[in-house]
């Protein structure tokens, strides 16, 4: 049996070979037609399977950040919107998908949403804008409580009860993860469970619609995800509607005949699938990076090491680089977050010791090992060691499996509390890891808005001081309570100075940049003072450049 199973992926990693080479019109513009295979009626047209879809429906969307998002079908949704005025007044759930004209965000138009609940909108801007204006209500929740509440919905619950929230600004008594006004109604309900304080929140009643997105299909409707990055959470949305009476619509790349696939292939069977629809090319990119396919991030082929280029100097590099220095364990599984921390995976690459390159980078997209990617691939993972749904490495997160985080930072204030959710594009999974980690460091720069350096012979000069001031008396939004950190190490860390939280104190400046006057470049641009006891140098070698 294991040599029949081995033959056969030899077999398909053959005709996945030889597909590469044919031009992607040949596999996608000419699928296996139903009527000539015999028989399946899942299969069909883009207009028939978005008929499905009525005024009022509640729908889940797949993707996260540039990958996985069902183009076609998005693109098809908003077109016959914009034609006949339905469907309308959907309430849409997502956890963190991509968008900038794309994806997730063709769903911006008044009228087609009455309600958004979602994880991080980074990259919708139109949507973010619509729902700032009232022109939908929403709710913004931690996307691991996301990734659980497509899995509550399958199973009947009526929700996450999750300890993951409390002293943040999803916590009832701040804003209750309400966006844009009080006056939408509660999702999120503080409850006593055996004497603790935990957060219930509210899943759907019933989903009726997944808009979803695979690689193949076959006649059967079985869903293969061999050239995707990621799996996210396609299963427990397809698990959500089917369970809840709601039709599951995946839109892939091609048509393939049964059995083409070993069973361990499937992720969603299609026992779940109503209907399969073919995309055009254009509406199918392996990622919305570029219409490329990098068999590296699906495991197909192994990037070899020496094709990751180096951080240029910047405050970037400084910050990961630092970052980096706390890897100090071996074996460590570490998550890296968006933003600034995307540079410490490149300088484990090029930089990091014995000890850094043996830990396990992860991402809450349900990646583990090889090196994480940033922009637009963010969540995937070049050479990974494993991939798995969303929701399961959300619950390693959250039960304290992380053992270091390193996150972004948008304003810090007095007691160590941080602000990255109200600019706009939400928590995503910052508050599921850096409420559960063992040890957080949060990244970003001193100032924003304009700031330039200049880093000569091992020492930083600032050139042009950022209009905006981040160390603030109060942060206006609450994305991590310092309250919640107990003895946990906490970190802030940036181009020119590095902070700790010392526990119902505040925090306290521990080191730094060579070059960097502490009076004039550090506290006369923060609304408070520091604990300051023995301040030291960051490590010299952070500034030398080879």
């Amino acid at each position: 049996m294991q040599d029949c199973t081995a033959w056969r992926l030899r077999v398909i990693s053959g005709q996945l070979a030889s597909t590469s080479k044919r031009s992607a019109e040949g596999v996608v513009g000419q699928p296996c037609r139903a009527e000539a295979a015999g028989s399946s009626s899942r299969i069909c047209s883009r207009e028939e399977a978005l008929d499905l879809i009525q005024d009022g429906d509640s729908l889940v969307v797949a993707g996260f950040v540039g990958c996985g998002s069902p183009e076609h079908l998005l693109r098809g949704l908003r077109a016959k919107y914009d034609a006949t005025s339905h469907p309308s007044n959907l309430d849409v759930y997502v956890g963190a998908p991509g968008g900038k004209g794309r994806g997730v965000e063709l769903l911006a138009a008044e009228g087609l949403l009455r309600s958004l609940t979602y994880g991080w909108l980074g990259l919708s801007p139109k949507l973010l804008e619509l729902v700032m204006k009232g022109k939908a209500k929403a709710w913004n929740f931690p996307l691991g409580i996301m990734s659980h509440l497509f899995r509550d919905v399958a199973a009947k619950r009526p929700g996450p009860i999750s300890h993951v929230g409390l002293g943040t600004f999803v916590d009832p008594r701040e804003k209750g993860g309400k966006v844009g006004g009080a006056h939408q109604r509660d999702k999120v309900r503080l409850m006593d469970v055996g004497g603790r304080d935990m957060l219930w929140y509210e899943a759907p009643r019933r989903i009726h619609i997944a808009l979803l997105r695979g690689t193949s299909a076959d006649l059967d409707g079985n869903i293969s995800y061999e050239r995707e990055p990621l799996l996210v959470d396609n299963l427990n949305q397809a698990f959500a509607a089917h369970n809840s009476g709601g039709k599951v619509i995946v839109q892939v790349e091609r048509i393939v005949d049964r059995g083409s696939f070993p069973q361990r292939l499937i992720h969603i069977p299609g026992a779940l699938v109503d209907k399969v629809v073919v995309a055009p090319v254009e509406d199918h990119w392996p990622t919305m990076a570029s219409p490329v396919y990098d068999g590296s991030l699906t495991g197909e082929v192994r990037a070899p090491s020496s094709s990751t280029r180096p951080l240029a100097f910047s405050p970037k590099r400084i910050m990961a680089h630092r970052a980096m220095l706390e890897l100090t364990k071996p074996h460590s599984i570490v998550n890296l977050g968006i933003g600034a921390p995307e540079g410490v995976s490149v300088m484990v690459a090029t930089h990091g010791d014995a000890v850094s390159r043996t830990c396990h980078l992860t991402t809450e997209a349900g990646v583990i090992g090889g090196s994480p990617v940033g922009g637009l691939l963010f969540g995937a993972a070049r050479n990974a060691t494993a991939l798995m749904p969303a929701a399961s490495i959300i619950d390693f997160y959250q039960g304290g499996g992380c053992d270091l985080a390193v996150l972004g930072m948008a304003e810090v204030d007095a007691v160590g509390n941080v602000n990255v959710s109200n600019f706009g594009p939400g928590c995503g999974g910052f508050i599921d890891i850096s409420q559960t980690s063992k040890q957080v460091i949060f990244l970003g720069t001193f100032t924003s808005g304009g700031l330039e350096v200049d880093i000569k012979h091992g020492k930083l000069t600032i050139v042009k001081e950022g209009r905006v001031e981040k160390f603030r008396k109060n942060v206006r939004e609450k994305t991590f309570g310092a309250a919640t950190a107990g003895e946990r190490s906490i970190m802030y860390v940036t181009e020119r100075a590095v902070f700790r939280l010392k526990p119902n104190k505040g925090i306290e400046l521990l080191e730094v940049a060579p070059g960097v006057d502490i009076q004039k470049d550090i506290l006369a641009h923060m609304e408070f003072r520091p604990i300051m006891a023995n301040v030291q140098l960051m490590d010299s070698k952070i500034f030398q450049q080879e």
